[in-house]
């Protein structure tokens, strides 16, 4: 009976060049595993691999050779642990993402929960090509946004308070980019060098910074054969729903207009920059269709 590679890579199991072994990828959001998972893993290691796991490029697991025969054994172990394999080929890959906010001083956004979120609406979505996402909390970029097809960077928009202000001058020594400064006790905000880091806003002793989170999206990013930095098209997005609404124009627009087994970033410049971004903006302010 033929082996259907093709089928056991979409789940996972991707070829070994020894015949008849797979290493196996598993299914991680964000980075994130409990322990009771990590533990089941360790077993299914043991018990059907050769006692080890690869830790990927993209905060997956990965368990080289397991056995041919040995494939619907180790879903059924991985499950009893709450693991699920992962999927290759052309579809939305995982989605990775650092600890963002609720561990990390400098996280400007929740971004486990943004990355369950994505993963939830588009992971394994059937297109011409592999896709990825990542999501990152501030302007630190732990994660490299930029490398990824839709890239998801957390940020501040940051507006004065002057009544909160005593004029120390904390958040003009904290901004890196040069865009507060202080004049006859007046703050200043520069806008067009302003890259919405928050650093201003954390530094503060006083509070005296209105803060709205949002998102700095990038599009485009590839890091392999070719290496593009993806291109931001909406400077600042504040709003969670638009959000989503421009992540989805993204896949919409590779799934319309790629050719099999093309990269998005290819997509953009074979059929026009301007008409992407046509769509994007469409998208955010609520007029595609």
């Amino acid at each position: 009976m033929a082996v259907d590679y093709a089928t056991l890579k979409k789940g996972g199991f991707m070829r070994q060049k020894q015949k008849n072994n797979f290493s196996l990828r598993l299914r991680v959001v964000g980075g994130h595993l409990t322990a009771t998972q990590l533990a089941q893993v360790a077993k299914v290691a043991e018990e059907f691999g050769e006692g080890y796991v690869h830790l990927t490029s993209r905060q997956s697991l990965e368990i080289p050779f397991i056995k041919l025969d040995d494939v619907d054994k180790v879903k059924e172990a991985l499950a009893e642990g709450g693991v699920a394999p992962g999927v290759c080929g052309p579809r939305v890959r995982t989605i990775t993402s650092c600890q963002g906010n609720a561990i990390c001083p400098s996280g400007c956004i929740d971004t486990y929960s943004l990355a369950k979120e994505l993963d939830e609406r588009y992971y394994a979505k059937e297109l011409p090509h592999k896709f990825k996402f990542g999501v990152t909390g501030c302007q630190n970029n732990c994660l490299k946004t930029e490398e990824n097809d839709v890239g998801i960077k957390g940020g501040y928009k940051v507006a004065w308070k002057e009544d909160a202000c005593i004029n120390c001058g904390v958040c003009v020594k904290a901004c890196r980019s040069g865009a507060i400064t202080m004049e006859d006790g007046k703050i200043k905000v520069d806008r067009e060098k302003c890259n919405y880091c928050g650093r201003c806003a954390k530094a503060c002793p006083t509070d005296a910074w209105d803060v709205t989170e949002g998102y700095i999206v990038s599009f485009g990013g590839l890091f392999g054969n070719s290496i593009v930095k993806g291109s931001t098209i909406i400077p600042f997005i504040d709003n969670h729903d638009t959000l989503l609404k421009v992540c989805d124009e993204a896949l919409n627009f590779f799934a319309e207009n790629a050719n099999p087994g093309e990269r998005f970033r290819f997509t953009i410049n074979r059929v026009g920059a301007d008409k992407f971004e046509e769509r994007i903006k469409e998208a955010y302010n609520g007029t595609g269709i």
